[in-house]
């Protein structure tokens, strides 16, 4: 009984496997995309994002998305958050791919505009001390390496790293993000 429901499994996994190699990366293919991951260490800082993409020639696609960004920062016994709100729109180029459509490395360049509010704009602290960083616009952009495994026709992991690059930030200018994310293709 066990081992005919590992051979129904090993069938079933191969039927999959061949019909979705031929259906991967078409140009006009669209996709939505989760990630989140860490900001600058394994700390308590985060970010999370929602983008949608569209597919190129050669496995290329563009990304339009949002994204929400934290990072905090220690004082006495409170911990400040620095929150970012950002929109991006970018192009990845795929510069290596397997032979079965199952495995793409991509090189991505976004621009990038948004807000940062720091401690939720509360100057005034509880022993009397004030904040003196602003919140703001932020522009600029994004460097990023992505690798994208298809799991399915429609579901693909990603892992990515990113670079951050935002002018208006009183906190700090670059931000690199290890994250991991999941894509949904939608036709």
């Amino acid at each position: 009984m066990k081992k005919s429901k590992i051979i129904l499994l090993i069938a079933l996994c191969l039927a999959v496997c061949s019909q979705a190699q031929a259906q991967r990366c078409l140009p006009g293919q669209k996709g939505i995309l989760f990630t989140a991951g860490a900001v600058n260490s394994l700390k308590s800082d985060f970010h999370g994002g929602i983008a949608y993409s569209v597919y190129t020639k050669n496995a290329n696609y563009w990304v339009f998305g949002s994204e929400y960004l934290e990072k905090r920062f220690s004082y006495k016994n409170l911990s400040l958050p620095q929150t970012q709100f950002t929109v991006e729109a970018g192009y990845y180029l795929n510069f290596l791919s397997n032979g079965s459509k199952t495995l793409f490395f991509s090189l991505g360049l976004s621009a990038m505009a948004g807000y940062e509010t720091v401690n939720w704009d509360k100057k005034r602290l509880f022993d009397g001390a004030t904040i003196q960083n602003k919140d703001g616009f932020l522009y600029g952009g994004a460097l990023a390496l992505e690798t994208e495994i298809y799991l399915t026709d429609w579901l693909v992991l990603l892992v990515n790293v990113r670079e951050r690059l935002l002018g208006g930030s009183s906190v700090g200018l670059f931000n690199t993000q290890p994250g991991v994310g999941l894509k949904f293709i939608i036709n």
